[in-house]
C-alpha cells in the first residue's frame, strides 16, 4: 500500500515536471529563442556565399575562406535557391 502511494505521487511529480517544461519550451519559441547548434554562417555570409557562386568561385575555395566544410556551402546554396515553404 505504500510503495502505491509514492509510486503515484512520483508519478504525478513527473507529470508536473513534463508540463512545465512542455510550456518553458513553447514560452522561448514564442519568443523567438533558437534551439540547438548556432548556425556558422550567418544570413551576411550565406549572401556572399551565394554571390561568390554565380561568380564561378569553386566550391572548396569558398569553404576553405570561410572556414567551414563543403556541405555547409552546398546548404546555404541550397537554401538561398530554394524560397522558403
Amino acid at each position: 500500500m505504500m510503495m502505491q502511494v509514492i509510486s503515484a505521487v512520483a508519478e504525478f511529480e513527473r507529470d508536473l515536471l513534463l508540463e512545465r517544461t512542455h510550456s518553458g519550451i513553447v514560452r522561448a519559441r514564442g519568443a523567438g529563442k533558437r534551439f540547438g547548434r548556432p548556425p556558422v554562417l550567418n544570413e551576411e555570409q550565406k549572401q556572399v556565399v551565394f554571390e561568390r557562386i554565380k561568380s564561378g568561385v569553386s566550391i572548396s575555395a569558398i569553404a576553405r575562406e570561410f572556414k567551414t566544410s563543403r556541405q555547409t556551402i552546398l546548404r546555404a546554396k541550397a537554401k538561398l535557391q530554394t524560397p522558403d515553404i
